[in-house]
């Protein structure tokens, strides 16, 4: 299989890569490495003619020549303007960004005849306040950010691209996702946080814990190398869908600390 991983550079993109290398497929990633890493790629780069790297953002005109020069049977588009607090103070740029740009890769994708865009959505945001878990794909949605609001607009532009040229699509819309290579700066996932907490906690000068009380706090916590990456890769397959455990931030709290060393108490 021939694929094209758009934020093939970030944490989930590069781990999404290695896989579809390790199964023999051919990968081509686009990423204008705002926030991804070259150095997550460095095994990817090791294999010569199957994979290659172009920097370019999405809303550069030039994708649709890339994707031609490609010619992907599937895109996997997991790029994306992801801060939401960002999204809040510039909506014109998110929008550019998740909306526009989603538009011109799938126009890009119908152009060179690739079969099917798998595309990641956000769980945790497109539902907006929830009280029942886990959240049926049924429920309405309720966008309460520009965030939110683009990514609800890319299903709805991907299921009319659909309809009206006949490619096909499959989302995953995972919440606080977690991994290898992940970023614990800015705004990351609370298990990177933890990690990084204890992580600094191990070194002089020593940080103070955080503690966390509420175990009734549920997070839809994925480790990528193993569910969400196996997720993607299956519906560049076939269509599937399901539904993952809660964890709650009490027990991924208490699975990172086993991790570390055992320290006296000061």
């Amino acid at each position: 299989m021939r694929a094209l991983v758009t934020g093939g550079a970030g944490f989930i993109g590069s781990t999404l890569v290695d896989r579809l290398l390790a199964e023999g497929h051919e990968v081509t990633v686009v990423d204008n490495l705002s926030r991804g890493r070259l150095e997550n790629l460095d095994g990817a780069r090791a294999e010569g003619d199957r994979f290659a790297f172009h920097e370019m953002d999405l809303t550069d005109p030039a994708i649709g020549d890339l994707v031609a020069q490609a010619a992907p049977e599937v895109v996997f588009h997991l790029a994306a303007q992801i801060d939401v607090r960002l999204s809040v103070e510039d909506p014109v740029h998110d929008a550019e960004v998740n909306v526009v740009g989603t538009v011109r890769l799938a126009e890009a994708a119908r152009r060179a005849g690739v079969r099917r865009i798998v595309f990641t959505s956000s769980g945790g945001s497109i539902y907006g306040p929830v009280t029942e878990l886990p959240v049926a794909e049924t429920r309405p949605v309720d966008p309460l950010s520009p965030y939110a609001a683009g990514k609800v607009a890319g299903e709805i532009y991907l299921e009319m691209f659909a309809r009206l040229y006949g490619i096909e699509w499959a989302g995953v819309a995972p919440a606080n996702v977690y991994g290898p290579r992940q970023d614990p700066h800015g705004e990351a996932g609370v298990v990177a946080i933890f990690s990084q907490r204890l992580l600094d906690e191990a070194r002089p000068p020593r940080h103070q814990p955080t503690r966390i009380d509420d175990d009734d706090e549920l997070r839809d916590l994925l480790n990528p190398a193993i569910d969400r990456v196996t997720r993607l890769v299956s519906l560049a397959r076939s269509l599937a869908d399901g539904t993952l455990p809660e964890e709650s931030a009490g027990e991924a709290a208490r699975a990172i600390a086993a991790t570390q060393p055992a320290r006296r108490p000061r």
